[in-house]
């Protein structure tokens, strides 16, 4: 499990401890990426350290340096952190031979996504946000509210016993201006509290609706898909064009614009093409393959999309000398 120190993932650790005990075939071990942006982070990671120690938890922490990166991460510092984050998480996952990673997102943390993400013309899969359970990552805290974990944890401080009182750490990034994940939480989500008390009970019915509509747009999309490809003649490693899947043209000419978008996506997953693609992108391979003139549209620094006849594929670009 991850665990920054913040009262999320430190209730997230006291509810799985709690379960640990119950059940011998549970093992926590929970791991921390020390990101090396703040001088005092050496402090995150002693305390955090310490925690797992009184709670007698493996406990594996690692600087951001020292990440075997295969690639360089570009975006906001937010976003570069979460996928160093996730980079060091499959790391551990790997070595330690484990089944799933736990992450600390509530209820309160979806709510931000999902407009973050509505702000920045996400599509419906977009706006779905994120899953309690998505391969081998689970959000066991994402149908609660932060206001509960946070009452849980002061509620402790009153206790008398040092020894009963659940500590955690406040960053003082998460109030700061800057982000717009913050502004979201500072001014937004308040406003629309204030304008229906039962904002959070709608917002997640909603989301389960969103959901339903995509899940049912991907059955759709997957059906499409197998009606309009070719499984690949070749199974081995080769790049020549008989290892790669081929589509009918006349058949994805008449899809709706919703499936194409989603044939597409799935048809270059299947091609394991490494980038994402965004609906723009789609939209312009889509364009190219329903337009009446041949020739080929490239994808990417490697590949290349072609139409011959009445199918198309994909295959390497090669560069002319």
């Amino acid at each position: 499990m991850g665990l920054s120190g913040g009262p999320d993932s430190v209730f997230l650790l006291h509810v799985l401890n709690h379960l640990q005990k119950q059940n011998q075939q549970i093992k926590i071990i929970a791991t921390h990426l020390d990101h090396q942006w703040r001088a005092e982070s050496w402090r995150d990671v002693e305390f955090c350290s310490n925690l797992c120690k009184s709670l007698g938890i493996e406990f594996i922490a690692r600087k951001a340096n020292k990440l075997n990166l295969d690639i360089k991460f570009n975006g906001s510092k937010e976003e570069i952190g979460r996928k160093m984050r996730r980079t060091l998480f499959k790391q551990i996952l790997k070595e330690k031979n484990a089944d799933f990673i736990a992450l600390a997102h509530h209820l309160q943390d979806q709510q931000e996504t999902f407009f973050i993400r509505l702000l920045r013309g996400a599509s419906l899969s977009g706006l779905c946000c994120m899953k309690e359970i998505d391969g081998n990552y689970i959000r066991p805290l994402l149908g609660i509210n932060k206001k509960d974990i946070l009452e849980y944890l002061d509620a402790s401080r009153n206790r008398e016993a040092r020894s009963n009182q659940i500590k955690y750490l406040i960053d003082p990034t998460n109030v700061s201006p800057d982000y717009l994940r913050n502004r979201i939480r500072s001014n937004v989500i308040p406003a629309l509290e204030q304008c229906d008390e039962r904002f959070n009970k709608k917002f997640q019915s909603t989301l389960e609706q969103l959901n339903l509509e995509d899940d049912f747009l991907k059955t759709l999309a997957t059906q499409a898909f197998n009606d309009i490809f070719e499984q690949p003649k070749n199974l081995n490693t080769d790049l020549t064009n008989s290892n790669h899947w081929l589509g009918d043209l006349k058949k994805f000419k008449l899809l709706h614009p919703v499936l194409a978008r989603r044939v597409i996506l799935h048809w270059l997953i299947q091609e394991k093409l490494a980038f994402n693609l965004s609906t723009n992108y789609l939209d312009e391979i889509i364009k190219f393959l329903i337009s009446p003139r041949g020739g080929t549209h490239l994808v990417g620094q490697k590949w290349k999309i072609y139409k011959k006849a009445n199918s198309f594929g994909i295959s390497l670009f090669e560069i002319k000398s």
